[in-house]
């Protein structure tokens, strides 16, 4: 985007998040973004998230390791993707886990002893997609939440963890940024109200933005 007036600097967003800002090179961002389209490919791939009341995400997900849904009953997290075509799960890479090992150094400082980062949610957004605010609370293991941005420039909207609404901040992520969020911010409310098309870099070629959020299950 051209060089910074005032350069973008690491943020702590709230104690235990942390916001990294490009801290994935441009190489290392064109090897996930390959691996996410083909993890988008059938089967188990990319799908339309439908919500219990009969709506549906306008992010659309593919699931590593464990298939997320927003089901009423029974685990959030399942081995087959159920509510698409049924197909196992594609396992997640173990190179995936270390990357998300090593981004918990670089945001926090200091390794996390924690059993290994065995599952990703990958969300697509095109320019109308949006993700209401939420909390990642299905999974069993406290350790903090690794969150890789690819393509389109995004608002991430941290907020509390007790309710949806204010205080929150606002904070622009762009591709190859990092945010982690652990200790007393891991069950933060967060979200994306906006999505800016057009804005991802141009050699990356992707319209849209990638969303990659690695987790410990502790399951």
């Amino acid at each position: 985007m051209g060089e910074e007036l005032f350069p973008r600097e690491r943020t702590e967003i709230a104690p235990g998040a942390v916001h990294l800002p490009d801290w994935l090179p441009a190489d290392r961002q064109r090897h996930l973004l390959q691996a996410c389209r083909q993890w988008a490919k059938p089967p188990a791939g990319l799908r339309t998230v439908r919500t219990p009341g009969g709506g549906t995400m306008s992010a659309r997900q593919v699931c590593l390791g464990w298939h997320w849904g927003p089901w009423r009953q029974g685990p959030r997290y399942v081995r087959t993707a159920l509510d698409g075509d049924g197909a196992p799960v594609k396992p997640m890479p173990p190179w995936l886990a270390d990357l998300a090992r090593e981004a918990v150094v670089a945001a926090l400082g200091h390794e996390v002893a924690t059993a290994p980062y065995d599952i990703a949610l990958i969300n697509f957004y095109d320019a109308d997609a949006r993700m209401g605010m939420h909390r990642d609370s299905d999974e069993k293991s406290d350790a903090p939440v690794v969150s890789l941005s690819l393509g389109d420039t995004c608002v991430f909207r941290f907020g509390n963890t007790e309710t949806r609404t204010k205080p929150y901040r606002d904070i622009e992520l762009r591709s190859g940024d990092l945010v982690v969020f652990g200790g007393p911010s891991r069950l933060a409310y967060h979200g994306v109200p906006r999505v800016y098309a057009g804005t991802g870099p141009p050699g990356l070629e992707l319209t849209g933005r990638l969303n990659i959020t690695l987790r410990v299950s502790g399951f």
